[in-house]
Order: C-alpha cells, then sequence, then structure tokens
C-alpha cells in the first residue's frame, strides 16, 4: 500500500510540531542548573513518564514486537525485575544523591572516593552511553527508510538534526516535557495499532488466542535452571533487577531526571510509578508481535530482520493516516531518546570534566559550552549509528549487551560507596577494572546471557574493590 500525501503530512506535523514544542522552553535556561535540572521544578509524574520515555526507544517499539514474533512473552521476567530494581534504588541509593546539592551521579562517588573515581565512572558512562545510543540512532533508520523510502544515513541525519534543535535550546525542561507529549503519542498509535491489526485478522481477538496459546507464544514464566537460556525467571528476574539498579542507579540518563524532582519522596514516586507503567508498555508492545504472528504465519527471515516486521506492516498493511500517525508515533520515541542522551552525555562531559579543569570559567561560558557539547555528542551518535548499520540481530539486544557490559562496574563501585565504610578509592578503582574486564570477556568470548552479565561484573567489582581495600589498609598498618 505505501504512505500517501495525507500520512506525510501526519508525520511533518508531528515533526515540525514537536520541534517547536521543545524550542518554546529555550528562554528558561539561565544557569547550568536550569538547563541540566531544569531548575529542579518537575513534578514527580512528569518525571515518570520521561523515564519511560527515555527507555523506550525506536529499539523497544519495533524489536520487542519481533521479539514476541519470534519467540513469547518470557522477555517480562525480565521487565518484572526492572519494577523489583525500582524499588531497591529508591531505598539505598536515592537518599544519598539528596544529601547535598548533586547534578550528576558521578559527583556521589567523589564525595565518597575521590576525584579519580569519579572520572572514571564518568568516563565510562561517556563511552558506553554513546556507543548504546549509537544503536538507538541506528534502528530510527530501519523505520524511516522503510516509510519515507530515504538511504539510512539521511534517515539518521534527519532525525538528528530536528531533536537536536530543541534540545540545544530548551535543555532538560524541553526535554522531559517533549517526553511526556511523545510518550502520549507512541503509545496511544500502538493501541490504534493494535485494533488495526484485530480488525485485520479473521476471527479476531478469539482467533488470535487460540493459535497463539496452542503455539505456546503466550507462555510468560520459564522456570528452567539453566544459565544458557536469557529469558527463564532466574535470569529475568534477578538479572534484570540488577541491570535496573545499575541503568537508573548509576547512569546518568536517567539520574539526571530524578535529581530534577522537587525532592526525594517525589523522585521515588516518579522512579517506582515508572515501572509499573513500562510493565504495562512491554506487555502492550510484545502483544503486538503476537498479532503480527497471527496476521503473517510466515518466518521472521523472510522480512530479513526481525526488526523489520512491524514497520512494514505499518506502511504496507495499515490504513492511510492510522500508518502515518504510527511512524509518527515511533519517531516520537526515537526522538525523545535521542534528545535524552544528548542533554545527559553533555551535562556530564561539562560537569564530571570541564568544570573540573576550568574551575574559574563564569556561568554564561559554561551555558555556551554546555551546548557546544549537545552539538559535538550528536555528531558522535550519528557516527557511531552510520557504523552500526552493519550490526546484524535483534537492535534492542545489541543496545542492551553494550550497556551490560559497562553497568556491572559501575553499580559495583556505587555499593562499595553506599555499603562500606573501609572501601577505598584505590580498591574501587582496581575492582572496577576487573569487573570490566569480566564483562568484555562475558560479551565478546562466552554464550553467557546478557541478563547475567551485570550481576557477575557487580560482584567481581564489588568482591575485588573491598578485598584490595583490606590488603592495602592492612599493608598501611
Amino acid at each position: 500500500m505505501g504512505l500517501n500525501r495525507f500520512d506525510f503530512a501526519i508525520i511533518a506535523l508531528y515533526l515540525a510540531g514537536i520541534t517547536l514544542f521543545g524550542l518554546s522552553f529555550r528562554k528558561r535556561q539561565r544557569s547550568l542548573r536550569d538547563y541540566f535540572l531544569a531548575g529542579r521544578d518537575i513534578p514527580w509524574w512528569a518525571i515518570a513518564l520521561s523515564i519511560v520515555a527515555a527507555e523506550t526507544s525506536t529499539l523497544t517499539i519495533i524489536s520487542i514486537p519481533g521479539l514476541a514474533y519470534d519467540t513469547n512473552f518470557t522477555f517480562l521476567q525480565v521487565v518484572m525485575g526492572y519494577v523489583v530494581g525500582r524499588i531497591i534504588i529508591s531505598l539505598v541509593l536515592l537518599p544519598h544523591y539528596f544529601r547535598g546539592d548533586l547534578y550528576t551521579a558521578y559527583e556521589l562517588i567523589e564525595r565518597r572516593f575521590g576525584r579519580g573515581l569519579r572520572s572514571l565512572t564518568a568516563g565510562l558512562f561517556l563511552l558506553t552511553r554513546a556507543a548504546a545510543e549509537g544503536v538507538r540512532v541506528y534502528a530510527v533508520s530501519i523505520v524511516v527508510s522503510i516509510a519515507l523510502g530515504t538511504g539510512e544515513v539521511a534517515s539518521i541525519a534527519m532525525i538528528t538534526l530536528l531533536t537536536l534543535i530543541y534540545t540545544f535550546e530548551g535543555g532538560l525542561a524541553a526535554v522531559i516535557w517533549t517526553d511526556v507529549v511523545q510518550t502520549v503519542i507512541y503509545v496511544g498509535g500502538t493501541l490504534v495499532g493494535m485494533a488495526t491489526i484485530l480488525h485485520l485478522v479473521p476471527g479476531g481477538w478469539a482467533a488470535i488466542h487460540a493459535a497463539a496459546a496452542g503455539a505456546g507464544k503466550l507462555q510468560v514464566f520459564d522456570f528452567t535452571r539453566s544459565i544458557w537460556i536469557p529469558y527463564t525467571f532466574w535470569s529475568g528476574v534477578i538479572g534484570g533487577t540488577f541491570f535496573t539498579v545499575a541503568s537508573h542507579g548509576t547512569d546518568q540518563l536517567i539520574v539526571q531526571r530524578l535529581l530534577a524532582a522537587r525532592g526525594r519522596k517525589q523522585s521515588a514516586a516518579a522512579l517506582i510509578s515508572s515501572g509499573v507503567a513500562v510493565l504495562a508498555q512491554f506487555t502492550l508492545f510484545l502483544t503486538v508481535g503476537i498479532l503480527l504472528w497471527a496476521y503473517y504465519r510466515v518466518p521472521s527471515a523472510v522480512f530479513g530482520k526481525p526488526d523489520r516486521i512491524y514497520p512494514t506492516f505499518i506502511v504496507t498493511r495499515m490504513p492511510h493516516g492510522v500508518s502515518g500517525l504510527l511512524i509518527a508515533a515511533i519517531l516520537a520515541a526515537a526522538m525523545s531518546n535521542l534528545s535524552a542522551a544528548l542533554n545527559s552525555l553533555s551535562s556530564s562531559a561539562i560537569l564530571d570534566f570541564y568544570v573540573w579543569l576550568r574551575p574559574a570559567v563564569d556561568e554564561k561560558a559554561r551555558m555556551r559550552l554546555s551546548r557546544l557539547a549537545t552539538v559535538l555528542w550528536a555528531c558522535v551518535l550519528f557516527a557511531l549509528a552510520v557504523i552500526a548499520l552493519h550490526k546484524a540481530g535483534r537492535v534492542v539486544e545489541v543496545g542492551l549487551q553494550i550497556a551490560s557490559v559497562a553497568y556491572g562496574a559501575l553499580l559495583g563501585a556505587f555499593l562499595l560507596g553506599v555499603l562500606t565504610r573501609r572501601a577505598n578509592q584505590r580498591g574501587a578503582m582496581t575492582g572496577m577494572v576487573c569487573g570490566f574486564a569480566v564483562e568484555l570477556y562475558l560479551w565478546q568470548w562466552t554464550r553467557v546471557p546478557w541478563t547475567w552479565w551485570v550481576l557477575i561484573g557487580t560482584a567481581v567489582t564489588f568482591g575485588v574493590g573491598y578485598g584490595v581495600s583490606l590488603l592495602m589498609t592492612k599493608t598501611r598498618e
């Protein structure tokens, strides 16, 4: 069927509208507190929706349905761990973040250990977050190239430029409030898409449910005791818990939003409620995959990659108007995630490194440099997305794997800081190096699923870091 002028008009109207909406926040940015923390005056519900949007990239919208198309609902076991992890963060890490006037997650590390470890943790965040976001930005090109017929590089450039415009001007306030709008758009669009697929499949939901149940597509829990299966109850809940404590408790992308709340209680409310929303949202996207399976009944290899199934259906089978809305919804998630990445990367680069090197620079100069850093990171992510064009496999799992490689080392260092008093900077740095090396080894040379990497990396970092610290203390005595 393809898109027609009405579809293109919807997409163009969305792109123009969200960019102008983001630009409306530019006059409120007078200081780094405004630009990177939105003046610490964002209500909890807006932060909750922004957190949901930040972790719901194009990867989620196009790759999770592809995952369900090939398998079943067992990925939800990981998402259950996401909820548990949020509760742990609220109890263990949030109280420390709200003691003092912190701007980044890594200031907490400096306050506990020293400048050296802050630089190491912030540097690791910049490296792995940029790599993971490059994969996410690449996922946009899959959708845009199918929908608009543009080249993948041109598609990446278009979305990167439009997102950069309002992120450059509006800072975190623009990021959060555009996230709120875009969450409504992509969830609403997905619901419309589901209704359309249900209408197209003969027999509707009753026929789909019967066929899916018979094929084992509705399985949620898998209690198999095997370390080699990525989505079992044990690897999912335990691995998802550790992954979330790291991603939402030590990653500046999320911590920055938590610090923008009006207080610790509001921050905790935003974090926990976002977990409930994410669980419902992943259920929604997995259901879309089951509906697509019932509609096509062909191997995913027919589409080239599982990630192409949903975008292909939208463009070729959806009624005009609905297809335009759904493409706009997917672009909403992409722009939301990209804007979050740009602002968090620039905040860490400026506050964790530049301000330390040049403490005498005044506020106006820091604001100019913060905007310049946003532009530079946009160029970096564009380049990484182009490199990722040749990466095979389901992009959602590639993104999660890249993030997991660093999260264990980061979480281990943070836990050494908040759970122990005897750990010191050299011990923690040694533990981080060992933890990161082990996670790299797991990624490149073993079949251990990514769901276990953060747990293993955290245990190695914490154990080595604490042990080395004790040895150093005894040596001095």
